[in-house]
Formats: structure tokens, sequence, C-alpha cells
């Protein structure tokens, strides 16, 4: 399985997660006339989860290479300059 597999398998998670998230069951748990920091719970939760997801897509998203791995741009192909 290669790094594009594995990244396309990790969005569809987060898109599934967010959908089952943003959806109707879950919504009702945080729909109280309670305020925390003077913003409605349900509100927080919206734009606090709205927030993690997109950190998550940004962090599944990132172009950060492990230390063994080499970038194909890396290997420069050199001429002999012997006469």
């Amino acid at each position: 399985m290669n790094l594009d597999h594995m990244k396309n398998r990790r969005l569809a998670g987060l898109f599934l997660l967010g959908g089952v998230l943003f959806n109707y069951p879950i919504l009702s748990l945080f729909n109280l006339k309670v305020m925390l920091f003077g913003i409605p719970v349900l509100y927080l939760y919206i734009f606090s989860l709205w927030t993690l997801l997109i950190l998550l897509i940004a962090v599944v998203t990132s172009k950060v290479r492990m230390k063994d791995e080499v970038h194909p741009s890396c290997f420069i192909l050199q001429k002999d300059n012997q006469p």
C-alpha cells in the first residue's frame, strides 16, 4: 500500500467521521440551553469540531517525510566533467 493510497483512506475516514459527528443524533446531544464561556454549547461543539477536523486534514495531507524516505527529486543527474 503506497503513501497516496493511505492518505486517501485517511481522508475518506475523516470525511465519514465528520459526517457522523455533524449529523442529527450527535448534534441533538449538544442542543442544550447551557452556555460555556458565554457561548451556547451547540455552537461551541460545531466550531471546535470543525477546527479539529481541519487540523486533522492538515496533518494527513502534510508533506513531511520520514528520515529514511528520499524524494525522487533529490537525485540529480551529473555528468562526468573529465577531459
